[in-house]
């Protein structure tokens, strides 16, 4: 049954909205891990009785809540039940160690850790290094840590708690590790983040809702006509790609799921998005890509295909989507295939839409979102076709910036001729149609005799070899250039290619200054659990096997 609310002119707020579907359609499902399945009603209500016991705990308004688990039911309502109280939730990577995990934790002054059991011997490490933790939530059987509750435990002791008024303004944290020093938490208001979920109102053909009721209102329009999104999450839920989109989903009603597998099972994901009748989902380029084309053309050379009959979208951001993946996707179905260009701080600078027609397809080029534009170093807005580069800068959705580093936020959130900019870093030039190519992050690029060198150039260059399944680039000392170029890849098995032949074939698509010296061959090439290249991993790989450093 659905119930629509009267119009009325409350903030937005992620979990008043929710609360508001919850109401509106209790019956149609909210969360999904594996092949189980939670209503809109028991993802509010199992929600509300953490909250209830973040809240008897003293937790509330501005508190910080980590979250250092894997993706599951539990991840999605502690974000919830977090949101309830106005607290603010914070990811924290699941490969964390010791001294990562007691550094982000003091640094977000955490005064809650949701954590998974097979996590809890990292927890009892740095419980006492972390001063302000005063309750700590295992999710999963098992021995329990001292001091810390059980999650099931937890959800039976508590009724729900209270619905309380909140503000656009309360806090998500999105710590980013970035390619060079300690992660960092990206400050972003619901209210902000709320306005880069502009693509899934598109089929009612308005803007994004401004209150709670007018969004509710929406994700009851959006179920009457059938047009909700329900989307496999990919990634981890920690990764900035699956935790946006899966809060902007929930936002207009719609269904997030998840796979149980610790490691990815692409026979295991096309079961699920056939299980769920899923519409959408949501990727990291070629990590994902690939094993999910190798699936989808086993089962169909068995003479049992998967069914796509009701996926209608691929999105993928992050890293490099090639044409090739793209082409052979649409092989198996005419689908609209969105590639996405943007960060934790930034997320909607360009895309690049493929709607069932290859020859749409390309790679690494996109169109500049409309509040989009690329800045030199010296604050100028770059020519489009004048072959200059510069940073991509975004206007249109700005978090505060970053927790507890006013420099840093300085530097990256700037104004600019009156306007204040999101500019993570990353190069591109910009052509006179408005597509840009992008270039790599500045804090890695390779200074070769005078040359700046974007790593992420290179890469894809490689990449798009046949025989090439991923690649870092780095650079090493070097007495006459200052730094070489040095390529860390893997190869399909069985190939039988030379170094050389695939530095002449990166010499076919970007100048030969550019290409690298050494091809460094490991057997795969690290990346961290959301897909973005591990540039530390990388130069140490490439100066054990050189011995340069």
């Amino acid at each position: 049954m659905l119930r629509a609310g009267n119009r009325g002119t409350r903030v937005p707020n992620f979990a008043s909205i929710w609360e508001g579907v919850a109401d509106a359609v209790p019956d149609a499902v909210a969360a999904a891990h594996g092949f189980d399945s939670h209503s809109w009603k028991e993802f509010e209500d199992r929600s509300a009785r953490v909250a209830a016991a973040i809240d008897v705990a003293g937790i509330g308004h501005d508190d910080k809540v980590g979250l250092y688990l894997y993706n599951g039911f539990e991840y999605e309502e502690a974000q919830f039940a977090a949101f309830k109280q106005r607290a603010v939730p914070c990811n924290v990577n699941y490969r964390y160690l010791a001294d990562e995990l007691a550094y982000l934790l003091t640094n977000a002054d955490a005064k809650a850790l949701f954590f998974d059991v097979t996590l809890a011997d990292r927890v009892a490490e740095v419980r006492d290094r972390c001063p302000d933790l005063q309750l700590m939530i295992q999710v999963g059987g098992g021995e329990l840590l001292d001091g810390a509750v059980h999650y099931d435990d937890l959800l039976a002791a508590h009724e729900p708690a209270p619905r309380i008024e909140r503000s656009g303004d309360d806090l998500w944290f999105l710590y980013t590790g970035g390619t060079t020093g300690n992660p960092k938490a990206v400050m972003w208001p619901h209210a902000e983040l709320q306005k880069s979920a502009e693509a899934f109102y598109r089929p009612l053909g308005q803007p994004v809702p401004t209150t709670v009721e007018t969004a509710v209102a929406a994700a009851v329009e959006l179920h009457e006509r059938n047009r909700t999104t329900r989307v496999l999450a990919g990634a981890p839920l920690m990764h900035g790609t699956s935790g946006i989109v899966s809060m902007q989903v929930l936002m207009t009603g719609g269904a997030v799921a998840t796979l149980p597998s610790r490691s990815f099972d692409a026979k295991e994901l096309w079961e699920v998005v056939a299980h769920h009748r899923l519409t959408m989902l949501a990727i990291v380029g070629e990590a994902f890509s690939r094993p999910m084309l190798e699936e989808l053309d086993r089962a169909k050379a068995a003479g049992d295909p998967h069914d796509l009959s009701s996926l209608f979208q691929i999105m993928s951001s992050g890293v490099m989507w090639s044409k090739e993946s793209k082409t052979r996707f649409l092989e198996h179905k005419k689908l609209t295939l969105l590639d996405t260009l943007g960060s934790s701080e930034s997320p909607g600078q360009g895309s690049q839409l493929t709607k069932g027609d290859a020859d749409q397809a390309k790679t690494a080029t996109f169109e500049l979102g409309d509040t989009t534009v690329v800045i030199t170093d010296d604050g100028r807005i770059v020519e489009p076709g004048s072959g200059e580069r510069g940073r991509l800068a975004n206007r249109g959705v700005v978090p505060l910036g970053y927790f507890k580093d006013e420099k840093k936020t300085a530097e990256t959130f700037p104004t600019i001729n009156g306007v204040r900019y999101s500019i993570p870093g990353d190069y591109a030039t910009v052509e006179t149609d408005g597509t840009i190519t992008l270039l790599g992050r500045g804090s890695v690029s390779i200074n070769s005799g005078g040359e700046k060198i974007y790593p992420e150039e290179v890469e894809e260059a490689l990449k798009s070899h046949p025989d090439v399944i991923d690649c870092n680039v780095v650079g090493l000392p070097d007495e006459r250039w200052g730094q070489t170029v040095n390529a860390v890849l893997s190869l399909e098995d069985g190939a039988e290619i030379s170094d050389d032949d695939l530095i002449t074939h990166a010499r076919t698509r970007i100048a030969a200054y550019k290409t690298p010296k050494r091809i460094l061959r490991v057997e795969s090439v690290l990346r961290g659990p959301n897909g973005k290249a591990d540039y530390t991993w990388a130069k140490k790989t490439a100066e054990e096997i050189t011995g340069i450093s």
